[in-house]
């Protein structure tokens, strides 16, 4: 195996601009597996590294954990997996060997970087260098690089069909949202449910609890542009909580008769998930905490939980990964769930700075007759349309960039 010289989006420092770089990625040692990574998601967790956790010790770093890609190579000891094979990279490993895989009550592992790391977010073995430096690999996956290494235990191979640039999306956000609710709070049939943050995450909350049989499904957000995709993917009910003088709570409680049966957070804000507590009917309702954070303590009364609510958390939806992951390109494949909707916006690699921003902020629709770039920008800029550029405000749910050719 040679090294192989590529490029890839480096996060040199927190809260600056990622930099496309020549990185080497090394050949994979025994038991790893190197990928060309195909197209990847940008995800809210991205940017949390980036602007929000800033941890000392995880930079530099190339993010990105949200991918899927075609095997290149693989080291000793592999024999799962072979060149040519579809596969998407995982930052939840599976082992199968140690006492939380052999358990069916999680799906954490004790292998892999978040064992030791979770605070920098990376382990400190890394494949990837640049510029005579160790860069490290985010969550152990890095797919804003044109290629990774992974060690086995943390790819899923999936279909050979599969569109890759759909089912990317499996690798974090859908699985997350769709899993937490019914894999984790097991979202009943003829149920109320109150999904709060309507990102990929929720979105995939709302469709979850859709497939889960849930005869109301209340959309929470500040933003009620993003109603419309809400109920596309299954929600009956929309509200804003700044529409209302009361607590969101109340008005739930209110429209419910006490309370729903489950609420989902998917925002990774303390006072929301507070907020999705206290939504739930007392006795049995269930709240489960979906977006990630780690900045802040979060509070409730005691009361809450001594009434009979249940407070849990969900990491990647319950899903145990290696096992998950295909089942759920195959529901993909079998028109079970949907992906192609969560899609906004799709860019190569070198457009990674746009479309975090995107992300941050919503973002521009370019539907372009030209290729003219200095025009678009100027039309942009001045918020005009002319005859070769049109621009239409739309909030990103998902930008999948493109990475390497397939």
């Amino acid at each position: 195996f040679t090294i192989i010289k590529c490029k890839a989006a480096v996060a040199w420092e927190p809260n600056k601009p990622l930099v496309i770089e020549e990185i080497e990625v090394a050949p994979p040692e025994a038991n790893e597996v190197r990928i060309k990574i195909v197209a990847t998601g940008v995800c809210h967790t991205d940017l949390y590294h980036l602007f929000e956790g800033m941890h000392k010790d995880g930079f530099p770093t190339v993010l990105g954990h949200e991918g899927a890609g075609i095997v290149e190579s693989v080291g000793p000891g592999v024999t799962e997996f072979q060149p040519g094979d579809k596969v998407i990279p995982l930052f939840i490993s599976q082992c199968r060997e140690c006492r939380f895989c052999k358990s069916p009550k999680t799906n954490q592992c004790e292998q892999g970087w978040a064992a030791h790391r979770y605070d920098a977010m990376a382990s400190i073995a890394t494949r990837f260098t640049c510029k005579g430096k160790k860069v490290l690999q985010f969550m152990g996956t890095s797919t804003f690089s044109e290629y990774t290494v992974m060690n086995q235990i943390a790819v899923a191979k999936i279909d050979p069909a599969a569109p890759l640039d759909k089912v990317c999306l499996l690798g974090c956000g859908v699985c997350t949202g769709f899993g937490a609710a019914v894999n984790t709070a097991k979202v009943e049939p003829d149920s109320t449910c109150a999904v709060f943050g309507l990102g990929a995450v929720g979105l995939a909350a709302v469709m979850g609890c859709k497939a889960a049989g849930a005869k109301r499904i209340f959309a929470v957000d500040i933003n009620p542009d993003k109603f419309e995709k809400a109920k596309v993917f299954g929600a009956t009910d929309f509200l804003n909580p700044n529409d209302h003088s009361k607590p969101i709570s109340q008005v739930l409680a209110e429209m419910t008769g006490g309370g729903v049966d489950y609420s989902l957070e998917c925002v990774g804000n303390v006072a929301v998930m507070r907020n999705a507590l206290e939504s739930c009917v007392k006795g049995w309702g269930v709240s489960v905490v979906v977006g990630w954070t780690d900045k802040h303590d979060f509070a409730a009364r005691p009361i809450q939980l001594i009434a009979g609510r249940t407070w849990k958390g969900s990491l990647f939806g319950g899903f145990k990964s290696k096992d998950g992951v295909p089942g759920m390109v195959r529901a993909y494949m079998d028109k079970k769930i949907k992906l192609d909707e969560f899609i906004t916006h799709n860019m190569d690699l070198v457009q990674i700075n746009d479309a975090i921003e995107l992300m941050k902020h919503g973002g521009w629709y370019v539907h372009t007759f030209s290729p003219n770039n200095d025009l678009l920008a100027t039309c942009r800029d001045k918020q005009l349309t002319c005859c070769c550029c049109c621009f239409f405000l739309l909030h990103s749910i998902r930008t999948v960039l493109s990475v390497s050719p397939q």
